[in-house]
């Protein structure tokens, strides 16, 4: 466990890729605490203009280094490798080094009331969700976001609080430097394999992240991998879903056609409020559930529950997350950041029930590993789609040891073709898709570039 006091005995704090979604909004709430903040990025992003132009915070493109001499402290994120010339000059010149996971610890330590959002899937909508009605109802959270909420124009919030919210990954255990509050676990599914070897192995730190927890577990009651994670746990327990055994729980009471889930809340069988989603799907009613519990309980259930439902009714989703990019000649354009077929089903199995002629999904694998252990879910829930084009697997941060290929897939599903550039997609889906089509690109690497591509032929 990383030294959490490391921020009462630091002033200038070095970020090494601050332009990162991760990153930036640490670097943001440590300049508004008053620490002298620098950094550095190979890439220009949205993320990096605002921080160099709402903060002056002093950003080199490129990593040198002389950039970290006289740093008390040198923060870097799991990409940047050993070699590194600003890692490695920290560590020549005796300068304390933190990796992104083990800083974000240190500044949830330092809040009372902090919320971690862990889960396989739904992290980012969740938490955004939280800090949206968190704020709507006027507790004034800080927020760290893996995704851009345009509520906030960005992917954080500085508070003044004690309430903080921020996503909890499982990936390598990063989410085990944190000492939550308050938990809260969406679900337990099979996912990064390649370190975890096995769904015992991601139950196993699920259940270490819920130790971690010192007041307050909120979990999805009707997820039986996250029940079995935290069986006879010493903590206290809040649970959702829609089993009315659950503490809160949703009744569905309306599904307009081509639109979205309404929902009522019961908790101790007493009917609380009713809740009308902007965003689509039963995934989103439990993230929106859970959502609810949260606010409730951090305004120690004396807000209105009519409040929080009316910011739920008004969120409208995150970046990369059934992202509406517009409609073109008559066809919709969308774009989401799934990458794993449990996300894979709930996002096109929303498409698939929102009325379009035809739902086009354009996946991007993600890693040769996830595409190989989880091929057959793969093929399964990709058929659900009227058409899918398939891109070249994304390699990430691995070599392809399993011999795997995109093709390997269109090869099991009906209606499906592959391409290796986003050129050819854009080119194959534009001639073929029709008015009332809906076309959607799916994946949690860089196929947003491919929407790109997309909204600007048919533009043309």
């Amino acid at each position: 466990m990383v030294n959490q006091d490391i921020l009462n005995k630091v002033k200038k704090i070095h970020f090494i890729g601050i332009g990162g979604s991760g990153m930036c909004p640490m670097a943001e709430i440590l300049y508004n605490e008053g620490y002298e903040i620098t950094g550095s990025d190979m890439n220009d992003s949205d993320t990096l203009e605002r921080i160099i132009r709402d903060y002056k915070i002093e950003v080199t493109m490129g990593h040198y280094p002389e950039t970290v001499i006289g740093k008390d402290l040198v923060v870097y994120t799991a990409a940047v490798k050993k070699d590194n010339p600003e890692l490695v000059s920290a560590i020549q010149h005796n300068i304390p080094t933190m990796e992104r996971a083990e800083m974000l610890g240190a500044i949830t330590a330092r809040y009372a009331r902090s919320v971690a959002v862990a889960g396989t899937h739904g992290k980012t909508t969740t938490t955004a969700m939280i800090a949206q009605t968190a704020q709507g109802c006027n507790l004034d959270p800080t927020a760290i976001i893996g995704g851009k909420l345009p509520l906030f124009n960005g992917n954080s919030r500085i508070g003044k609080s004690e309430i903080m919210v921020c996503e909890a990954c499982e990936y390598v255990d990063s989410f085990l430097h944190l000492n939550p509050a308050i938990s809260v676990i969406l679900n337990v599914d099979s996912d990064h394999l390649d370190y975890f070897g096995n769904l015992d192995g991601v139950k196993k730190s699920f259940r270490k992240f819920a130790e971690l927890t010192s007041n307050l577990l909120i979990l999805n009651g009707d997820d039986q991998n996250t029940l079995d994670s935290i069986k006879g746990i010493d903590r206290k327990v809040l649970t959702f879903g829609f089993n009315n055994t659950n503490d809160y729980y949703a009744v569905i009471t309306s599904v307009k056609k081509n639109v979205f889930d309404s929902f009522a809340v019961y908790h101790n069988n007493q009917k609380l409020t009713d809740i009308t989603l902007k965003v689509p799907g039963k995934h989103n009613v439990y993230n929106a559930l859970a959502s609810f519990v949260v606010t409730y309980i951090l305004g120690d259930e004396k807000i209105n529950p009519d409040d929080i439902a009316k910011s739920l009714g008004e969120f409208t989703g995150v970046h990369r997350r059934f992202e509406i990019l517009g409609k073109f000649r008559g066809i919709t354009v969308a774009d989401d950041f799934a990458h794993h077929p449990t996300e894979l089903k709930a996002t096109i199995t929303s498409a698939m029930n929102m009325g379009f002629n035809k739902v086009w999904v354009v996946f991007q694998p993600h890693t040769y590993s996830r595409t190989s252990i989880l091929f057959d879910d793969f093929v399964k829930v990709l058929s659900i789609a009227d058409r899918v084009i398939l891109s070249e697997i994304l390699a990430v941060r691995e070599e392809n040891i399993y011999n795997i290929y995109s093709k390997d897939l269109a090869d099991k599903i009906p209606n499906c073709v592959w391409f290796n550039k986003f050129e050819e997609i854009t080119d194959y889906v534009c001639q073929n898709a029709q008015s009332g089509d809906l076309i959607i690109t799916i994946g949690g690497g860089n196929i947003y570039m491919c929407a790109d591509l997309i909204v600007n032929k048919l533009k043309n």
